[in-house]
């Protein structure tokens, strides 16, 4: 500010430097910076992962310093500092939709939690934290910075960010319309269009203007495409302004598509050890693993991160079921509606009580159901996302948190274990049959085991939270309780997959990634240490 009074170029310079210093030595992928409010040794980050990294005050605070520094220099650099900034530090502080429910500090360790912090979330009416008058500012600026006007003998208008929005350009008398198409992991374009309309009682229509756009690093020349009402125009590499000048008139249009890709980044910290670890990058978006504490991933001989990330397919989405079972019996342990819902629970699976929602327990009550080998009878494509779909397949659960792990019996009367689909001696084993619930539920289905007919998934009749869930034989003679326990409801997944999520594979599991402001109490990485 004071370089904006004075014009005294040492300001310039001194701004300048510090946002370098920052952005080079001490920042997170994420774009924000900081540790327990101090920044330590520069290039050492890898020590400073924890619970207490990123002060959302900091991150505010660096935004207003980019901007200014922007509107100094032009300089493509601030710009993408911005958007990283904006779309991983500011977006990541709230609790998924719920305005006013922010954090302190955003933590950055592996297995790390924004519920588990020195502060834990605030509340929307009795936390005063410094972190929350610039939190909840930093959401009532999220149009702040999009577009830049520059003075001169004709208009000229930079746009740094896609914010699908609204400008009253008035100096070219001209309002220009911002859409941003949604975009997905599985159809990876960023789609942006820029519609011009001239003010009706304005003669400036008839003198040129510019727009410049921010053409991403993050994207590919190799296609990267823009077109002026329907007409191809060349782009300049990654990194740089398109420019286009010109008389504009209502109905002009110009759109743009940007391929959005997977990326790493190596953690800020030169010592040789830490070489290794890094960040995972979708476009701008910073990507977490949905992992409690692991932090290494061996990706084998592989060159590109595509070759061992891949985007969750659209139709999992559907596949996404929480089986519930509801007890209405005095003095249980149940907590939520005499709710008990089928989870798993380290190793085993067991029925607990009903989770609250964006937590490990609610991503460890969905499951996927995934029709069997080759050969097993298929129904008719699946279009309404009901389990009653499935009715008849012969199919596997999956853990919705690690794909590819399946619930797996270990014999009658014994609790329920998980494997790694593929294992031949075990996929037997693994195999269930959907069939209508024994309880004669319209609603409700049960799981019976192909290589054990007349055995079933078999929740218990304890009515207690944690009771292990066993293969049962059905008894000979009509056993009503039995029938109940081994019948459930499949609601549509507790947990679900963000348009943004990925399956990375390394030698041993795998795990869903999804963008870190998609994640509220469950736990996550953002770092990895990637070996080869």
């Amino acid at each position: 500010m004071r370089y904006e009074v004075t014009g005294d170029p040492l300001y310039k310079e001194i701004g300048t430097y510090f946002m370098d210093i920052v952005n080079s030595s001490h920042a997170y992928a994420t774009g924000g910076t900081s540790y327990n409010e101090f920044w330590t040794d520069p290039k050492r980050l890898a020590s400073a992962l924890g619970p207490q990294n990123e002060e959302t005050c900091t991150t505010y605070n660096m935004l207003k310093v980019a901007r200014h520094l922007f509107r100094w220099t032009k300089a493509m650099a601030y710009a993408d500092y911005y958007e990283r900034a904006l779309t991983n530090g500011v977006l990541s502080i709230q609790r998924g939709n719920e305005p006013g429910i922010m954090i302190y500090m955003l933590p950055l360790g592996p297995g790390s939690s924004k519920a588990r912090t020195l502060h834990q979330w605030g509340t929307q009416f009795d936390t005063f934290w410094c972190c929350y008058g610039t939190g909840i500012e930093s959401f009532s600026k999220l149009g702040d910075s999009i577009y830049f006007q520059e003075d001169g003998t004709n208009p000229s208008l930079y746009i740094i960010q896609f914010i699908s929005s609204t400008l009253t350009w008035d100096a070219a008398g001209l309002t220009l319309k911002q859409v941003v198409q949604p975009l997905s992991s599985s159809d990876p374009i960023l789609h942006v269009s820029l519609e011009f309309s001239t003010f009706k009682d304005t003669m400036s229509e008839n003198e040129e203007s510019s727009v410049n756009i921010r053409i991403p690093f993050w994207t590919s020349a190799n296609g990267a495409q823009a077109t002026l009402n329907g007409v191809a125009i060349s782009l300049p590499e990654p990194g740089n302004f398109l420019t286009v000048t010109r008389k504009w008139i209502s109905r002009d249009n110009l759109a743009l598509s940007f391929p959005v890709s997977l990326w790493t980044e190596n953690i800020k910290d030169d010592r040789p050890q830490f070489q290794s670890v890094q960040a995972i990058l979708f476009g701008p978006y910073l990507l977490a693993g949905m992992i409690n504490g692991e932090w290494n991933l061996n990706i084998g001989n592989t060159t590109s991160v595509s070759d061992w990330m891949t985007a969750v397919p659209p139709d999992f989405a559907s596949q996404l079921f929480t089986f519930s079972q509801d007890w209405k019996i005095s003095g249980s342990n149940i907590s939520k509606n005499d709710t008990l819902v089928f989870t798993y629970n380290n190793g085993t699976v067991t029925m607990d009580s009903f989770p609250e929602s964006g937590t490990d327990e609610a991503a460890h009550a969905t499951f996927r159901i995934v029709n069997s080998a080759p050969g097993t009878p298929q129904n008719k494509t699946r279009m309404s996302g009901s389990a009653m779909d499935f009715m008849g397949n012969n199919v596997y659960l999956e853990l919705f948190h690690r794909p590819g792990m399946i619930v797996t019996h270990q014999g009658i009367d014994k609790s329920l274990t998980v494997s790694q689909k593929g294992l031949a001696d075990k996929d037997i084993a693994t195999i269930f049959k959907v069939v209508p619930g024994l309880d004669v539920n319209n609603n409700s289905l049960s799981f019976e085991s192909v290589n054990l007919p007349n055995c079933f998934l078999y929740g218990g009749t304890s009515y207690q939270a944690g009771q292990a869930v066993q293969l049962q034989c059905k008894p000979v003679k009509t056993d009503l309780a039995f029938n109940r326990a081994v019948s459930y409801n499949a609601n549509t997944g507790l947990r679900t997959y963000h348009p943004f999520s990925f399956i990375a594979k390394d030698s041993d599991t795998s795990y869903i990634f999804q963008p870190l402001l998609a994640f509220r109490d469950e736990s996550y990485t953002v770092y990895f240490n990637i070996s080869t």
